[in-house]
C-alpha cells in the first residue's frame, strides 16, 4: 500500500476537522483509510460494506466495470486456458505459479489426503437421507476438527499448511458421499491415477458392479467450473471465513462458515435458481412471453447480470464455450431444455432490452447447464460450489492469520433502538 495524500474531514459546523489519509493499492481504485475516524466519536454507515474494504488482501482482483478478474495477478481466461485447478490452488496459496517439481509434489500431496477417517462415515448416517447436501457438508466439515487434531494449531505455519492440503483434498470427497448417502448409494472411495475433476465424477457416478470410464471432455469442463470458483475477492462467504477466523477459530470450523454462508439462495444458490427457472418457462414456445414478463418485472431472469460485473461477467464467455464442448458431446444441443436456454441466452444477447441494462449470461447461467448435462443433480450445484471455493476461503484465511496486524473482526451498529427506561415490575404493569 503506498499513502500518497490525505482527504479532510470537517465536522461539528466546520470548527472540526480530521485528515485521512488516501491508501492506493497495486490495482483498483483508492481507498480512505478511516481506522482514526473514531477519534471524533462516531463511527461510519455502510450496511452491506458496499463502499468499505475490510482488509489488505493479495490474492484476488475484481475491476466489475470493466470486467477483470485476476488470481495473484493473472488473468482468469489465461488460468481457464492453460491451467488446470489443482495448478490453481497452488498459484491461489502460494502466491506463485509452480515449477514442474513443485506441481506434482503439491498434487500428490493433496491427492494423498483425499481418503476420510472412517469413523466420519458414522456422521452420514446420522443424516436423514433426504437431507440437503449442503447441511450435510456444513456438519461434517466442521466434525473434521474432531479427527485431526495435528492441524488445529493456527498459530503453526506447518499445521496450518497440512489443514489447507486437508481440507482442498477431502471437501470434494464427502460432497460426494452426501450426494451418495441421499441416492441410497454405496459411499465410493478415491481412486489412485486421477485427477482431481475426474476423481470427483468416480466418486459421484461410479458402482461397484462395474466400471466406470471418466469422460475426459466432462472432466475438463468440470475442472474448468472449479477454476471459475476457485476465488472472489471478499464476497459474502470469504468474509465469514475472515470474520469466522479472526476470532481464532480453526480452519475446519471457519470453511464449515464459509460453506453455511454459501448455501444462501443470493450467494450460492444462482446456478441453481438458473434450473429451476428453465423448468418454470417449460419449452422454447414460453420464451417470448417470460421474456416480457421479466421486461414488465413480473418475472425474474436467473443467470443473467451479475452484481460485481457492470459489463461482460469475465467467466461467462470461458463458460459459454465450456458449455458448448459438453453440449456438443453428449449430442445435447437439441434437448429441448438446453435449446429454451441457448434461446434464452439468444435474446439477451442481441435485444436492445438486455443490452442496454447489461444483462448478459453471468457464469452462473453456463455452469449450471454444464452441471445438469453431465447429470449432477440440481440439489449439488452448490456442494460443488463448495468445493471449488475451498481454495479461496483457506488462501483468504491463511493471508489473515499470518498477518501480524489481525484483529478480530468486530463491526459497529447504528443503534436505533429505545432510550434508556427504566424496569416496571409486573406487578405494576398495565
Amino acid at each position: 500500500m503506498e499513502n500518497s495524500r490525505n482527504v479532510t474531514l470537517t465536522y461539528d459546523g466546520g470548527q472540526k476537522q480530521i485528515e485521512l489519509p488516501v491508501v492506493s493499492g497495486s490495482l483498483g481504485p483508492d481507498v480512505v483509510d478511516i481506522r482514526s475516524f473514531a477519534k471524533t466519536g462516531m463511527f461510519t454507515y455502510d450496511p452491506g460494506f458496499l463502499a468499505t474494504a475490510s482488509c489488505e488482501s493479495k490474492i484476488t482482483f475484481i475491476d466489475g466495470d470493466q470486467g477483470l478478474l485476476y488470481y495473484r495477478g493473472y488473468p482468469i481466461e489465461q488460468l481457464a486456458e492453460h491451467s488446470d485447478y489443482l495448478e490453481t490452488c497452488y498459484l491461489l496459496l502460494n502466491g506463485e505459479l509452480p515449477t514442474p517439481q513443485q506441481k506434482a509434489d503439491f498434487d500428490y500431496m493433496v491427492m494423498r489426503h483425499n481418503m476420510l477417517h472412517d469413523q466420519i462415515h458414522n456422521f452420514f448416517r446420522g443424516f436423514r437421507r433426504d437431507a440437503h447436501p449442503m447441511a450435510v457438508m456444513v456438519g461434517v466439515v466442521g466434525a473434521l476438527s474432531a479427527f485431526y487434531h495435528d492441524s488445529l494449531d493456527i498459530n503453526d505455519p506447518h499445521h496450518r499448511k497440512v489443514a489447507a492440503f486437508r481440507l482442498i483434498a477431502k471437501v470434494p470427497t464427502i460432497a460426494a458421499q452426501a450426494y451418495r448417502y441421499n441416492k441410497g448409494l454405496p459411499l465410493s472411495y478415491p481412486k489412485a491415477g486421477l485427477s482431481y475433476a475426474e476423481n470427483f465424477l468416480h466418486m459421484m457416478f461410479s458402482t461397484p458392479v462395474s466400471e466406470y470410464k471418466v469422460n475426459p471432455v466432462l472432466a475438463k469442463a468440470l475442472d474448468r467450473i472449479f477454476i471459475l470458483h476457485a476465488d472472489h475477492e471478499q464476497n459474502a462467504s470469504t468474509s465469514t471465513v475472515r470474520l469466522s477466523g479472526s476470532s481464532g477459530a480453526n480452519p475446519f470450523a471457519c470453511i464449515a462458515a464459509g460453506i453455511a454462508c454459501l448455501w444462501g439462495p443470493s450467494h450460492g444458490g444462482a446456478n441453481e435458481a438458473v434450473l429451476k427457472m428453465l423448468d418454470e418457462i417449460g419449452s422454447v414456445e414460453n420464451v417470448p412471453a417470460f421474456m416480457e414478463g421479466v421486461k414488465n418485472k413480473t418475472h425474474k431472469l436467473m443467470g443473467f447480470g451479475h452484481r460485481v460485473y457492470k459489463n461482460m461477467d469475465p467467466r461467462a464467455a470461458i463458460m459459454k464455450q465450456t458449455c458448448d464442448e459438453v453440449l456438443a458431446e453428449l449430442g445435447l444441443h437439441n434437448d429441448p431444455k438446453f435449446k429454451l436456454a441457448m434461446e434464452l441466452e439468444k435474446i439477451a444477447l442481441n435485444d436492445p432490452y438486455f443490452i442496454e441494462r447489461k444483462l448478459y449470461p453471468n457464469v452462473d447461467f453456463y455452469s449450471g447447464i454444464v452441471l445438469s448435462a453431465i447429470g449432477i443433480p440440481v440439489s449439488m450445484f452448490t456442494p460443488i460450489f463448495a468445493l471449488a471455493r475451498t481454495v479461496g476461503w483457506i488462501s483468504h484465511w491463511t493471508e489473515m492469520i499470518a498477518d501480524p496486524g489481525m484483529k478480530i473482526g468486530r463491526p459497529r451498529q447504528l443503534y436505533t433502538g429505545a432510550g434508556r427506561r427504566d424496569y416496571v415490575q409486573l406487578s405494576e404493569r398495565k
